[in-house]
């Protein structure tokens, strides 16, 4: 699943993000979802959430468990 719904982000859940250094090289980085900082209910290029770690990113996928 995408991460560009606000609705489908939870608290807890497991997600690929992009670290914004790596938007020109692309490699995905692995977590929890700790806070969801984007308050708007769609973002084009993904929401943006704080993971676990601390690290800051857009959501580019959706585990589901």
């Amino acid at each position: 699943m995408k991460g560009t719904q606000r609705s489908h982000i939870q608290k807890g859940l497991e997600v690929h993000i992009m670290l914004k250094r790596d938007q020109r090289t692309g490699p995905l980085t692995h977590g929890i979802v700790k806070d969801i900082l984007t308050k708007s209910v769609t973002h084009p290029h993904g929401i943006k959430v704080r993971l676990e770690d601390g690290q800051v990113g857009r959501v580019k996928k959706v585990f589901l468990s």
